[in-house]
Formats: C-alpha cells, sequence, structure tokens
C-alpha cells in the first residue's frame, strides 16, 4: 500500500513538472514580428518580405527573405536580429541557401548567369563568389543535399514554364541536364488557378520549389497561384528518387491560409528545429499598396503516419507555442488556446481619417486600417471588451498609413504606451514602450501575468513617419462563459460540372464569432482547414477534380473551440 502511495505522490509530481514546463514555453503570433524592410516605387512606401528559406547553423536559426538587405539570426525563432549585408546580391528576389559541413552556399534568382556565394562565417558580412557559374538563368532556386551526399538544385517560377531539376558535383556544377519535374495543372488543380476564390482566367503561377526528405520519401513543394492572393498556398509531389518522376498528391495544398487576419501560406520552407520539429515558414499576402506587400508567417508542420505532409494553419495567426521540446501532434497541440477577444468590439480613437474609421482596427483583415489623423503623441485607439475577459497577449500591427519610408531611411520605430481600465475613465498602464528604439511593426507583447479588463488603450508616442495607424489592435486572452454548440448540421454542395468548387453551409450559433472548416481525401485526415467570421457559409474554391473530400465544421468565440462530430463525405 504505502508503494502504491509513493508511485502515486512522484506520478503527481513528475505530471506537476511537465505541465510547469509547458505553461513556461512562449509564444509567437504571425505575421512574424520582423523589421520589415520599406520599398519605394513610384512614390509608394510599403514593407516587404516573402521567399523564405530557413536554415540551422550551429544551433542558430538563420532566416534569408527576398529584399530585406541582409537576414536575420535567432537563437530560438523567437527574437530574431537583423544583419545588414553588402557582399550578397541580396536585393535580388527568392534566394537560396544550404550548410553543408561548416560553409553556407547561397544563390539567388537571376535572368543572366551568377555564380554562387559561400562563407564559413554567416554571422557576419563577409560572403565570396563560388568560382562557377550555372550555364543556365534559374529562378526561385532551391539547394538539396540527400543523405548520401549528392547535391541538387531545383527551381521554376512562371505562369507557363516548369519546376525543373538537376543534379550538382561537389563543386556545385550541374551534372545532368534540367528536367521537368512539375508541370502546370490548373484544370485538376483548383488551388493552382489564380484570384482570391480562384476565378480568373489567366494561368497562374507555379514557383518556389522546395524539396524534403521523410522516410526515404522525396516531397517536391511547390507554390500556386500568385503572391498577392490569400490562395497563395503549398502543394507537393512524391517520388522515390530525388529527379522523379514524382507523383501529385491529391491533399495538395497541404499549406493553405485562405481566410484571417493575415492570409496565403505559399512559396515556403519546411525545416526542423532543434528538438526534430517540422515547421514551414511562408509568405502571406497584404498586397494593397503594391502587388509585393507581404510578411512572413510560421507554422507548425509534421509528416504522420502514412507520410501525410501537414501544416497547422486553422488559427495559424493566433498565438503558438514554441516548444522546448519534441511534439508527438497525434497528442499534443500548439495552439495555445487564447482567443480573440476584440473582433469588431465597440471601439473610440482620438481621431481618425473619414475612409479608414476606427473599425477598420477589429475587423479581422489586415487589408484594411485605422488612422490617426496625425502621427503626434497622444493620438490614442481604445476598444471595450466583453465582460469578465480575461486577457493573455496583445498584437500591435502598424499600418505606416501616408508613410514615405524608404529602404535607407533611419530611426524606424515605434514607441507608445497600452493602458488598462475598467471603467473606461481611470487607466492603468500595462505596457510601457515609451522607449523602444525597435522596429517591432507587428509587435506581440506576451503578459507576464494575466489581466482581466474591460477596455484595452494604445496611446501614441511616437510613429517613425505618417499618421499614427494600426492594420489592427488584436486583444487575446479568453472569456468566463461557454464555448458555442458545436455544428452537427451543415450541407456540402459540390459543383457538377466543376468538382475543383464546394459550398459548403451550416447552421449557425449566435454564441460563435466564427467556425473553422476543416476538409481532407480521408476521414481520419482532415488536414487542410478554412476560418471564417461572421457567416455560415463558405465557398471551397481550391478543390482538386474529381478527388472525394470529407468535411468537418468546427465553432469557436472568445471563451474556447467546439469540435464538430458530423462528418459529411462529397
Amino acid at each position: 500500500m504505502k508503494k502504491t502511495i509513493v508511485l502515486f505522490i512522484v506520478i503527481l509530481i513528475l505530471v506537476s513538472c511537465s505541465k510547469e514546463i509547458t505553461e513556461k514555453e512562449k509564444t509567437y503570433c504571425n505575421p512574424l514580428n520582423l523589421n520589415y524592410r520599406f520599398q519605394f516605387t513610384e512614390s509608394i512606401s510599403y514593407r516587404e518580405a516573402a521567399d523564405p528559406t530557413m536554415i540551422r547553423y550551429k544551433d542558430k536559426y538563420i532566416l534569408f527573405v527576398s529584399h530585406s538587405g541582409g537576414y536575420w539570426i535567432s537563437d530560438d525563432m523567437l527574437s530574431w536580429k537583423h544583419l545588414p549585408v553588402k557582399s550578397l546580391p541580396i536585393e535580388d528576389y527568392a534566394m537560396d541557401a544550404i550548410a553543408i559541413n561548416d560553409t553556407v552556399f547561397y544563390i539567388a534568382s537571376a535572368g543572366t548567369r551568377k555564380p554562387f556565394y559561400f562563407t564559413t562565417d554567416p554571422f557576419v558580412d563577409d560572403w565570396k563568389p563560388y568560382p562557377d557559374t550555372l550555364p543556365f538563368a534559374v529562378w526561385d532556386p532551391h539547394f538539396f543535399m540527400d543523405d548520401d551526399g549528392k547535391r541538387y538544385l531545383y527551381w521554376g517560377c512562371s505562369n507557363v514554364d516548369p519546376i525543373y531539376g538537376v543534379r550538382l558535383n561537389s563543386k556545385m556544377q550541374a551534372v545532368t541536364e534540367p528536367e521537368v519535374l512539375i508541370r502546370h495543372n490548373p484544370d485538376n488543380n483548383g488551388w493552382e488557378v489564380p484570384g482570391e476564390l480562384n476565378e480568373l482566367t489567366r494561368p497562374g503561377w507555379n514557383e518556389g520549389a522546395w524539396m524534403t526528405k521523410h522516410n526515404n520519401r522525396y516531397y517536391l513543394q511547390y507554390a500556386a497561384p500568385g503572391t498577392e492572393f490569400k490562395t497563395y498556398a503549398d502543394g507537393v509531389y512524391t517520388s522515390d528518387s530525388p529527379l522523379g518522376p514524382f507523383t501529385y498528391e491529391t491533399y495538395s495544398p497541404f499549406s493553405y491560409k485562405p481566410g484571417g487576419f493575415a492570409g496565403g501560406a505559399g512559396h515556403s520552407s519546411t525545416f526542423q528545429d532543434k528538438y526534430g520539429n517540422y515547421w514551414h515558414v511562408s509568405s502571406m499576402s497584404i498586397s494593397i499598396r503594391h502587388m509585393f506587400e507581404r510578411r512572413l508567417g510560421i507554422f507548425p508542420a509534421a509528416f504522420d503516419k502514412d507520410g501525410v505532409l501537414r501544416t497547422f494553419t486553422a488559427f495559424g495567426d493566433y498565438p503558438t507555442i514554441m516548444p522546448d521540446h519534441k511534439i508527438d501532434f497525434e497528442k499534443e497541440d500548439l495552439f495555445r488556446g487564447w482567443m480573440l477577444l476584440s473582433f469588431k468590439k465597440k471601439a473610440e480613437a482620438s481621431s481618425a481619417i473619414g475612409n479608414l474609421p476606427v473599425e477598420n482596427a477589429f475587423d479581422e483583415d489586415i487589408r484594411t486600417w485605422w488612422s490617426a489623423k496625425t502621427g503626434d503623441a497622444g493620438e490614442w485607439l481604445s476598444v471595450e471588451l466583453d465582460d469578465n475577459s480575461t486577457v493573455n497577449a496583445i498584437q500591435v500591427n502598424f499600418a505606416d498609413n501616408e508613410s514615405t519610408l524608404k529602404p535607407d531611411s533611419k530611426g524606424i520605430y515605434y514607441q507608445y504606451r497600452i493602458l488598462t481600465s475598467n471603467d473606461g475613465q481611470s487607466w492603468d498602464l500595462l505596457t510601457d514602450k515609451s522607449n523602444n528604439t525597435l522596429d517591432a511593426c507587428h509587435d506581440y507583447i506576451e503578459l507576464e501575468k494575466p489581466v482581466k479588463t474591460k477596455f484595452i488603450k494604445i496611446e501614441n508616442v511616437r510613429v517613425p513617419d505618417g499618421k499614427f495607424s494600426v492594420y489592427d489592435l488584436r486583444i487575446f486572452g479568453q472569456k468566463e462563459g461557454k464555448a458555442p454548440s458545436a455544428v452537427n448540421n451543415f450541407t456540402v454542395d459540390r459543383n457538377e460540372a466543376d468538382t475543383r468548387k464546394a459550398k459548403i453551409e451550416w447552421s449557425g450559433d449566435a454564441n460563435a464569432t466564427g467556425y473553422i472548416v476543416n476538409y481532407g481525401t480521408r476521414q481520419d485526415k482532415l488536414y487542410t482547414s478554412v476560418i471564417v467570421y461572421d457567416t455560415n457559409s463558405v465557398m471551397l474554391t481550391g478543390l482538386n477534380r474529381d478527388v472525394t473530400y470529407y468535411y468537418s465544421v468546427d465553432s469557436f468565440n472568445e471563451s474556447g473551440v467546439t469540435k464538430g462530430n458530423k462528418i459529411v463525405k462529397e
């Protein structure tokens, strides 16, 4: 009996310790909080970062991104330091890098022949050109080294041409002729059709090749239909050989996020962290001021027991745990469970420009924003939360309205204060960033201690240029109360003339903030998802022709998520 009691106590201690470790794990929130570089084209000022490549080098993460004037380095994927670089053709688009032993090789997209670059110390700006060049031009290049040491290069960025591949020797010279690996197939693959609803008749772009090897299977990933759309996504072909032949995986796109605050999950890199967890870092679209106005998102990824590659995007721009251990996705979930408390809540501001009203800051859409009339200190924005709301985290997404900043501009940082109140009259300081000197345009603040409050206010101290403006002020936490009822009554209307499309409709719950529509090619693999707000239907336009799908619908509100138990086959 005593042994049983002792064993029980030991188990309780272990469980308690495990829970404590989990609670200490930090969160992040997409879009990533990076100092996205300003671009300046034809008097238009906008931020841009896309086409990411993530590598690990000596236990650090290095993130290469188009048009960023350098690259970012991190120990933990939570805090990033930007390294300005001049020894690379850093202004070229869609670069790639690979670490081989102690050397990092680099190449960028080029319409003419250009050399590779290399360094044995990527933490300083000291890259050298590699002596040889490729005998052909490459766009969106990607390196891959197999377990046997053989090296390969994949590339392609066109609305006509396919994705190609060659084998390289140890001197990075092509030793095979380019082989066609992936052709355009929008007639069958609805997600390859361009448009916000895959509705356009012009050809889409296939681009951004990336290779991952898992359990002796080669996963050649690619993006479509265009970087400016929320439907920008990644699909995958697989093979038992690095140069094919490849077979299309009908569960594609495996990385897909057409809804939510920031949409798009295409042109990505798939990599493993130091614990062996897979991640997928992707391009996300704003594309309002300019087609190439983009941001980055990091999503957990995994291979299931059957080798199906999936990316977790259901709550892809909500607070997500950055784990400190190997994750078993059959049992664990990196979604922290903090819900959006600020969606369409009553809001006020010190001032507003007529076509940029205060409501825009709480509409869960990065393509709209609120702007004060000035950039002066003292301009403010506030939101009234529901009763019994507890705040765990805040994301401030600055919109840079009427900014004229350029790539070489200095002094780019925001200074502000966040305050709380229970009556909207008397305010307490929650976060003071009055002395901030970091460029944090998607500033994410995980509170050390949760705060129960009724009102949240952000007060401007300084903006780098233009007006004090916010895409969205996003408040995360929990409201006391019940999650919405389960969605167990919905219909699927698959378009008989074009089975790439299906309309899903369900009976709504007045207590629901939104819904997650899940679907997949097997009943136990509903891995693709679309998040929607303020609607009881969604049109899925990225399906694969004549492929059978299974569907379910989850509901959520400020108090939690309710899984739908009903599954429909169509």
